[in-house]
């Protein structure tokens, strides 16, 4: 009776060579996009600490000032009415925000898990509006926002932004990974639709919903068109305009360093937001590509 010899499988060498230089080259173009992405913000840093403008101008240039010029913070701020531009910043991103999430949920809730005849085409119909620059909605809206009296108030900064399909459809795609029997469960228990919303599907759909939040607020505290267009006095503005206001003004000029500095209080707040929720934002991103 013959006998068959089973030979152990052996790697090829190149294979194995292919493999163990994957890693750091891997690694090595990480490094490199991060060096490249991360070198602007550090320049803005450095800039912002520099004392006159003869160091931001020497050449070659300083990556360590001679003096850490902290007093240009001071100087930035009170260039200009940062506080209000802060409030306003905050008022209308947080604003906006909550009520993306509110219609969001509602609206994924019902397009992932109650069903009636013309769902799906509606659905459909619904993320056509992402197909559309919001370049070409801005005359209709400023009309309308101007026949009501509402230009150059809160009203006009986040009303027209009150509802997404973005957040929908992401929201949306989220619930549909959530297994449906314990939305069935929850059915037998007695619970309601907004019961169900509330104690099953938005729990379940944290992450993505934390993501879809950091996104949103982000969005809204970098707009500066839409806040040019609707506001016409320093009560109303935002810190990206109020940023170029100051550009005009007498502290802001060619005084770059004290621009980085009013550049850099915009962007702390949005920066240490993203740093407390980014392992919700990292887990919301892995999550985007389950069923639905």
């Amino acid at each position: 009776m013959a006998t068959t010899v089973v030979r152990p499988h052996t790697r090829r060498p190149m294979q194995t060579m292919q493999n163990r230089w994957e890693r750091p080259l891997l690694v090595l173009l990480v490094v490199i996009v991060s060096a490249v992405i991360a070198l602007p913000f550090a320049w803005m840093i450095v800039t912002s600490l520099k004392p006159d403008l003869r160091e931001v101008y020497i050449y070659p240039p300083r990556w360590i000032p001679s003096t850490l010029a902290w007093w240009n913070y001071v100087i930035a701020w009170n260039s200009a009415p940062f506080e209000r531009y802060l409030f306003n910043s905050v008022f209308v991103a947080g604003s906006v925000t909550a009520l993306q999430i509110i219609n969001g949920c509602l609206c994924a809730y019902v397009f992932s898990r109650i069903h009636f005849p013309g769902r799906d085409a509606l659905f459909l119909i619904f993320l056509a509006v992402l197909m559309i620059p919001s370049q070409v909605t801005v005359v209709p809206v400023y009309i309308i926002l101007s026949r009501l009296d509402w230009l150059n108030t809160y009203w006009a900064l986040i009303l027209p932004f009150a509802a997404t399909a973005f957040g929908t459809f992401l929201i949306r795609q989220s619930f549909l990974s959530v297994p449906d029997d314990l939305a069935d469960a929850a059915v037998i228990d007695g619970a309601s639709h907004l019961q169900i919303l509330r104690h099953v599907m938005i729990p379940l759909s944290k992450p993505m919903i934390i993501t879809f939040a950091l996104l949103s607020f982000n969005w809204r505290w970098n707009d500066y068109f839409w806040v040019l267009i609707m506001t016409s006095s320093d009560y109303m503005r935002t810190l990206p305009v109020g940023i170029v206001a100051m550009r005009a003004g007498e502290e802001g000029g060619s005084n770059w360093h004290i621009m980085m500095a009013a550049a850099v209080i915009v962007i702390a707040p949005i920066l240490a937001l993203f740093i407390l929720a980014q392992r919700y934002f990292i887990e919301g991103i892995t999550r985007t590509g389950l069923k639905g």
